[in-house]
């Protein structure tokens, strides 16, 4: 058994990982690169592998920086089996045709305005291409396993809870002999809403992900600081702006405003939730309460008390409402979608506040924002940044290094080795520390990009 690191290697996006037993290849994860311009151009790129010689995906969860490059490896010859959770499933009807939706509406925004060094610009794929993806899906329960072979080869696989996201897992793979573990997106122990990481079982390998591997969540209460940032911003007439992944977050930031209200600790202040993929995984979340920590009444209360602004025109007016309000809008890190007409709206005006309630990653709009740019490019123009910026990392649905390191703690079986990825380059590294402090004997180590390890 080989694994061979595609992606999520000294980055904290495109995680692919292949997994292969003789002729049997399998990948886990086949996610986009997201940040900077060299990383987003390897989604261009031939894939390592041919497509059509992998016989499955396993997803760990549908966040597109996992599961967004998968109608593009469909697109280029794979035919094989995409195996996931229930709730990955729904989730991913909904993130890969918006993915896919908005390349195209970038492409034609830039080939209209002659922005683009390419003539034309086109899209990754379409939406019809994400569509065209989902009826590869088959869903699987937790801990029910699967056995897939080729010839003589086989391999076995099963999902168990990572907490982080709706449906989200890390996946246990073996061949009989070896076995590996990959980590996925970890959640927190004490997330308000998701369920926390349960995997007891450990492998013999692990692949875990190290987003927060260098850093400690602060024990600052995310309710308070939305509140404040609420009632300061509307004593000064102005709007609340919380760029926010659709899938997860947004859930959790209605979450907490919900309660804010029911308390009466902010007023009645207008909620408009400017994502119709965000209200379509608004559904999700109430159909998959199994996942959660809270009962179905209480998701429904959750998603009623926000306002949808469903059309475009729609999304055009509210940025002409002067009104004191909060707006909800994808994309988390600014990198697209309808919250980039809002920065345009908001950013200039100096009584408005741009809230963003998790992690940016390097050469996104959002971190450039957050460290303090006087100045964004968003289509091709800049736009200045005047408004009031606040970032709220405790909200992250990745657990930190302490986490982390528990979660390593807490399985039966001792690793031989761990494999850190899914992580900055200084926050990888930190972590491969920390393993090796805390687990004598054990071998950790950062792969970098293209690197082939035989398990056997």
């Amino acid at each position: 058994m080989k694994v061979q690191f595609l992606g999520a290697t000294e980055t904290i996006t495109g995680s692919r990982y292949l997994v292969s037993e003789g002729n049997l290849k399998i990948l886990v994860d086949c996610g986009l690169f997201q940040g900077y311009k060299n990383l987003r151009l390897k989604n261009w790129h031939a894939f390592q592998v041919p497509p059509a010689e992998i016989s499955a995906v396993l997803l760990t969860h549908a966040h597109l920086d996992h599961s967004g490059y998968l109608p593009r490896l469909r697109m280029n010859g794979f035919n094989g089996t995409i195996f996931s959770t229930p709730a990955t499933k729904d989730l991913a009807a909904i993130l890969l045709p918006d993915s896919g939706h908005l390349q195209e509406e970038e492409a034609r925004f830039l080939n209209k305005h002659g922005t683009s060094k390419h003539a034309p610009a086109l899209p990754l794929y379409t939406q019809k291409d994400a569509t065209d993806t989902m009826p590869s899906f088959s869903t699987l329960g937790w801990r029910e396993q699967k056995t897939l072979k080729s010839g003589d080869n086989e391999l076995t696989f099963s999902f168990h809870p990572a907490g982080h996201l709706f449906g989200a897992a890390s996946i246990l793979i073996s061949n009989g002999k070896k076995s590996i573990v990959f980590s996925g997106d970890l959640g927190r122990d004490n997330d308000p809403i998701t369920q926390a990481p349960d995997f007891k079982e450990g492998a013999d390998f692990v692949v875990i992900e190290s987003t927060y591997g260098d850093r400690v969540h602060e024990q600052i209460e995310p309710e308070k600081v939305i509140a404040e940032t609420i009632l300061k911003t509307i004593a000064r007439k102005g709007t609340v702006l919380i760029p926010s992944f659709a899938v997860g977050r947004a859930q959790q930031v209605l979450y907490y405003i919900h309660r804010l209200k029911k308390a009466g600790s902010i007023p009645d202040v207008p909620v408009f939730l400017n994502s119709p993929m965000a209200d379509k995984a608004n559904d999700v979340f109430c159909s998959h309460v199994e996942d959660s920590r809270i009962n179905r009444s209480e998701a429904h209360a959750i998603c009623d008390g926000v306002r949808t602004v469903a059309s475009v025109e729609e999304s055009v007016e509210l940025n002409l409402n002067k009104d004191p309000k909060v707006i909800i809008a994808a994309s988390g890190m600014a990198t697209g979608g309808r919250v980039l007409h809002h920065l345009k709206s908001l950013a200039p005006d100096a009584k408005n506040t741009i809230l963003f309630v998790g992690y940016q990653a390097g050469g996104t709009r959002g971190d450039a924002i957050v460290r303090g740019a006087k100045e964004i490019k968003i289509h091709g123009q800049y736009w200045p940044v005047l408004s009031e910026v606040i970032q709220l990392d405790t909200m992250s649905a990745h657990t930190d290094s302490i986490g982390l390191i528990n979660w390593l703690r807490g399985q039966k079986k001792r690793p031989m080795e761990v494999f850190v990825t899914h992580g900055e380059a200084s926050s990888a590294d930190n972590l491969r520390r920390k393993i090796e402090e805390t687990f004598p004997g054990v071998r950790a180590s950062v792969p970098t990009f293209g690197e082939c390890v035989n398990l056997d």
